[in-house]
């Protein structure tokens, strides 16, 4: 194994508190939309792309409607975290640290432009990471970007850290090992490795 490649949410952090702050304060003047998000509905939609998630919590809007709110959402939520930052699970920076000695590591998220960005700037994470990419970015799927990310930085033999079925089928559609955070927000059947934290990862590797 020569490298880690980590998805976000639900794997290195919770930031659902910021962001359905962020969210509920994007959508409250649409005249539309008549309920409030929760936590709850953002765990819900964990793992999908940005789309999917607008058709899952909106269904009764039209896909123009939900790239305005795709936009909006962004927007504000990009400053909320830079402000705010999320939930690092516990350890977090010591186990990266420890990880960045012997590999190199990766993020790739469903996720929009400058939300890793946020979450570097933060948390002051950054220089644990090599390189990082997000469909926002790229139009591309989880597993194409993981893709990306092993030929952009020359990846023989990395591993993807995740918590979704979403995060299972995108490490296979990639040919990659998978690791299975159970501590996380989806449910998977099928892995190569299991953590119950994330300190677990130094017992693996």
């Amino acid at each position: 194994m020569d490298s880690i490649i980590f998805d976000l949410d639900g794997t290195l952090w919770d930031s659902r508190e910021t962001v359905v702050m962020a969210w509920n304060k994007a959508i409250e003047q649409n005249d539309k939309i008549d309920h409030t998000l929760t936590k709850q509905h953002l765990k819900e939609t964990m793992g999908l792309q940005m789309h999917e998630i607008m058709q899952k919590l909106f269904p009764n809007l039209n896909a123009e409607m939900h790239t305005e709110i795709i936009q909006s959402c962004g927007e504000i939520e990009g400053e909320y975290i830079s402000e705010r930052g999320g939930v690092l699970y516990e350890n977090l920076e010591d186990v990266l640290k420890a990880l960045a000695e012997k590999y190199k590591l990766y993020i790739v998220s469903n996720c929009q432009e400058g939300y890793i960005e946020a979450f570097y700037e933060y948390h002051e994470l950054e220089k644990y990471f090599e390189d990082f990419e997000n469909p926002g970015r790229t139009g591309l799927s989880k597993g194409e970007n993981i893709k990306l990310i092993m030929e952009r930085n020359g990846l023989k033999d990395p591993v993807y850290v995740g918590d979704t079925a979403g995060d299972r089928k995108a490490a296979k559609d990639a040919g990659i090992p998978f690791v299975y955070a159970k501590y996380g927000f989806g449910e998977v059947e099928d892995y190569d490795y299991a953590i119950e934290k994330f300190d677990d990862l130094l017992e693996i590797f």
